[in-house]
């Protein structure tokens, strides 16, 4: 009996050695160049699909044993705030550096005025990511509702559009606007003056779920290949 129950046992360092140099394999395997798609946390949307992870996610400051002991700290309240890991967050200055365009009709920077503190509380709209949020294969997470926080009162002398914007405002449908606007205004269509004549409601929402565009195919400009290398001639 104790000649059976001993085998087993014998086999179990094997194993655990085994084990071991699979995990770490696999761990090598995923840091190796050309992998990191392995890593990603979920889809990117399809205007990034010609960059490289590395072009937005760059290393966080200190070694990893810092950025533990950062945030060891902060947990026990030694520290006023937490410490990137791994990576460094991407903020707005990452996204500005490809995206930032002269024209744009609805850049965060606009949202620090006071007359918008309302729109901040409800959107964060002074924030890229608070719309457009990376690895979810979404364009932009935002509903087409979202005019309504900062403009509720669109009383406009000479309003070229029927039904009148006025109209459109007091009759809360708020589903319209992004019909015939583009939010950054980066594409060239013609604003429609007749509600009939602009794009349905699904076409939009497609268009902010990844799909394609209902303000059509040419743009103002064309977003920068990499922050980390920019193009200059990769504007216009």
């Amino acid at each position: 009996m104790s000649a059976t129950k001993s085998g087993p046992r014998s086999l179990r360092p094997l194993a655990y050695g085994l084990g071991g140099l699979l995990a770490v394999a696999a761990g090598v395997s995923l840091t190796l160049p050309g992998r990191e798609d392995l890593l990603s946390a979920g889809p990117i949307i399809e205007g990034h699909s010609d960059i490289g992870c590395g072009d937005c996610h760059t290393d966080a400051p200190g070694t990893t044993r810092q950025q533990l002991q950062a945030n060891a700290r902060h947990l026990l309240g030694m520290r006023d705030q937490d410490a990137d890991f791994v990576h460094a967050a991407i903020h707005n200055d990452d996204c500005q550096a490809c995206h930032a365009y002269e024209g744009d009709a609805h850049p965060p920077y606009r949202f620090s005025e006071p007359r918008f503190a309302e729109g901040r509380a409800r959107l964060s709209p002074t924030r890229c990511v608070s719309c457009h949020v990376e690895h979810t294969g979404q364009r932009a997470s935002a509903s087409p509702t979202m005019c309504q926080h900062c403009h509720e009162e669109m009383d406009l002398k000479g309003d070229p559009i029927e039904p009148s914007h006025a109209t459109l405002t007091r009759n809360e449908e708020w589903d319209t606007c992004m019909r015939c606007h583009d939010y950054h205004g980066n594409h060239t269509q013609e604003t429609p003056t007749d509600m009939s004549d602009a794009a349905s409601l699904e076409a939009v929402q497609a268009y902010l779920d990844g799909g394609p565009s209902p303000y059509g195919q040419d743009k103002r400009y064309e977003a920068r290949q990499t922050r980390l290398n920019p193009d200059p001639g990769g504007t216009k």
